[in-house]
């Protein structure tokens, strides 16, 4: 691995870039729950949690690891997209926070989902990678 100082930059831009996409991510998916929920006309969703924005970014970043994992050998490009960009588009800690927020039983489905979908699409990516064809 780079341990020298351009390793280091490379996980910040990486890390910068992941998280300002994990925003965008999560308001864009936060929009377009907020007019469905309108046209269907509910008012209620508006500011309510559901961890959807979440949910979509970590199963989006699970995917794309699993992919470059076996797309890539270059240890910048793993720095840069996969200890950069990808740990912070997808988010543990957001993840709990949602889970806390939407109480019990909806949290522990949602808990459930996450990991099942989580672990599907990082397989899917592997797979679309060509991981089982080595």
């Amino acid at each position: 691995m780079e341990r020298r100082p351009y390793g280091f930059l490379l996980v910040a831009l990486g890390g910068f870039l992941g998280a300002v996409a994990r925003h965008a991510v999560d308001v864009g998916v936060g929009e377009v729950l907020a007019a469905s929920a309108a046209g269907a006309g509910f008012s209620v969703l508006d500011g309510a949690p559901t961890g959807a924005g979440t949910l979509v970014a970590n199963v989006a970043g699970s995917f794309a690891l699993g992919l470059l994992l076996t797309r890539t050998s270059s240890d910048r490009i793993r720095l840069f997209v996969g200890t950069g960009a990808l740990s912070s588009f997808t988010t543990y800690s957001t993840f709990v926070a949602d889970a806390v927020a939407l109480g019990t039983p909806a949290g522990a489905w949602y808990v459930a989902v996450s990991y099942a979908t989580g672990f599907a699409a990082a397989a899917l990516g592997l797979a679309v990678g060509g991981r089982g064809r080595r």
